[in-house]
């Protein structure tokens, strides 16, 4: 059998978030391979309650660890760096990041215990990196975040441009500008097989905008307010965060920067030399003493997270600082969807105290990191690629994707996660399935979805939960009383009597006349009680909740 090229992506295709994308040259089932981030999603207490954060299930990948060579990071975000703390002792293959993701990336390392040794700083191209069959070069591109980096991935069987999340600014404010006459170089080097393409914003219609274009309007906008002025926006954008703070100085305010992860990034940023200023900030002790009209803060959470600033400061006080009526509150973010409820809740928190809420939805208080189609077009024309691959995306994101370049003549196809895909030959081929889905970490523990532990989390949510305790006698005859106790259930059912005292009265009848063998059987017991109280609560409530049958046998003398 000849050897092959293919692209796996283990997470981040028909998703946006946890992305995790294998790449592999070799004889099929014996390929060297390389992985390019490893990130994590976030849970919503609609399908993860209780989960913080999820990422993808590297089954596959931890089987088949003999075979990797290398892990790249294009990037410091969440969704592409996030899960190295927790899954690369699964992998333990050397990472390759540049310096300011590095930085972020020894930071996740070293919260979960693993060692740091084997990570490793590149400068951008025309350094190489050789992985086994591959030879891997970062080339800078703009993004929210600095020191993004596309790979230009090239094998035996030709070269792979993995553009990684970019954007065309050539004013970025932090960070370097994308360079079109280094990409025009890039394409004239030798022939692009395949260009593995952010999506996210293939439906915007419009180029994108400039990181620089805020400036002014941060800097009227927290001019016209009279009192306290609170901004959030993600805690990697570096150069928003600067553009804001800047903003607050310019218009006769202190500036606090409030969230741990915040003052993590602005910290990181200066001691790997990506700022070189940044406004003098204080901390919320000194804040709260200032006259409200001389404070801006610059806060966590524009995603609605439950733990981070602005939800704390919309549900009353944090820090020593509380929101009070005429104090204005900026959401300089887009709303990543699937976080629209917890924002909103902020939103109806603030609105609530009197604050004057504004958002970014007309373009106003921000710009993407992510390429618009146009943006997208031009860099399919550009670099030229033999074939397409859609990547970073929503199903229908990469769909559409797709057919914007099958209508430039390009081989494409929509490839989700799990799609082994061979790109060998002229267009791309799907060789196998392997089987992906999601690990979650459930406070410090990781579990996987097959596990039970969500799904069962999610059916008490729905449904309640009923505790039923029953005990055997020595002589093998059950006791008639029946303990039931309940809890998100209500009180009373129809009959208008305690509802755990009508289960427990239907379980006496049940008890008296149980036959000896299902009495004797702890299964047919357990599912005859299970059942029955099921059944009660239905007709009673309307609900079958999930119930806990627990079966005391008392021992001979």
């Amino acid at each position: 059998m000849s050897e092959r090229l293919i692209y796996l992506p283990l997470g981040g295709a028909s998703e946006i978030g946890m992305n995790a994308y294998v790449y592999g040259y070799g004889r099929p089932g014996k390929e060297r391979l390389i992985l390019v981030d490893l990130g994590v999603t976030f849970g919503d207490m609609d399908s993860a309650p209780g989960i913080d954060l999820i990422m993808p299930d590297i089954r596959w990948l931890e089987d088949n660890r003999d075979r990797l060579d290398a892990i790249f990071i294009t990037h410091g975000h969440e969704d592409h760096v996030g899960g190295l703390g927790h899954l690369w002792g699964r992998l333990k293959a050397p990472i390759y990041c540049r310096r300011f993701t590095g930085a972020l990336a020894r930071m996740k390392l070293e919260e979960y215990g693993q060692p740091t040794d084997r990570l490793r700083i590149v400068d951008p191209r025309p350094e190489v990196v050789e992985a086994g069959p591959f030879r891997v070069q970062f080339v800078p591109v703009s993004h929210s975040i600095p020191e993004s980096a596309a790979l230009i991935i090239d094998s035996p069987a030709g070269r792979v441009v993995h553009s990684g999340d970019f954007k065309l600014d050539g004013t970025p404010v932090v960070g370097e500008a994308f360079d079109p006459i280094m990409w025009h170089g890039i394409a004239g080097e030798t022939p692009i097989k395949a260009l593995a393409c952010d999506s996210t914003n293939v439906f915007s219609t419009h180029p994108g905008r400039s990181e620089a274009l805020l400036a002014n309007p941060l800097l009227d906008f927290v001019m016209a307010q009279k009192q306290m002025v609170v901004a959030t926006t993600f805690a990697s954008n570096i150069a928003r965060l600067k553009t804001l703070a800047e903003a607050g100085v310019a218009a006769g305010r202190q500036v606090c920067l409030l969230g741990r992860a915040m003052r993590k990034m602005v910290t990181a940023a200066i001691e790997t030399g990506i700022l070189t200023s940044f406004p003098k900030v204080i901390g919320p002790e000194q804040a709260a003493e200032l006259p409200r009209n001389k404070v801006m803060l610059i806060v966590t959470g524009s995603q609605g997270e439950r733990r981070a600033a602005s939800m704390q400061l919309s549900m009353g006080r944090y820090l020593g600082l509380q929101l009070k009526e005429g104090d204005s509150f900026l959401f300089s973010s887009r709303t990543i969807p699937g976080n629209e409820s917890p924002v909103i809740r902020i939103m109806n928190n603030l609105s609530r105290l009197g604050v004057d809420v504004f958002d970014a939805d007309d373009g106003t208080y921000h710009v993407s990191g992510h390429a618009n189609r146009p943006d997208l077009a031009a860099v399919h024309d550009l670099l030229k690629p033999q074939m397409l691959i859609p990547m970073h995306g929503e199903h229908m994101h990469l769909r559409e994707h797709m057919m914007l370049g099958q209508s430039k003549g390009m081989a494409s196809a929509v490839v989700t996660n799990g799609m082994m895909m061979d790109l060998t030959g002229d267009a791309p081929r799907q060789v196998d399935v392997v089987p992906t889905g999601r690990l979650y970490l459930d406070g410090n523990i990781l579990i996987g979805a097959m596990d039970g532990v969500v799904r069962d989390r999610i059916r008490m949510a729905l449904n309640g939960h009923a505790v039923v305790s029953v005990i055997i006698d020595e002589d093998d005859n059950p006791l008639p009383d029946a303990w039931v106790e309940t809890m998100g259930l209500p009180q009373q059912g129809r009959a208008g009597v305690p509802l755990a005292r009508h289960v427990e009265s239907e379980l006496a009848e049940f008890l008296d006349r149980a036959d000896a063998k299902v009495v004797m059987d702890d299964k047919k017991l357990d599912d005859a009680i299970r059942k029955i109280t099921r059944q009660v609560m239905m007709e009673e409530i309307g609900k079958k909740p999930e119930v806990t049958v627990i079966v005391s046998r008392l021992a001979a003398d």
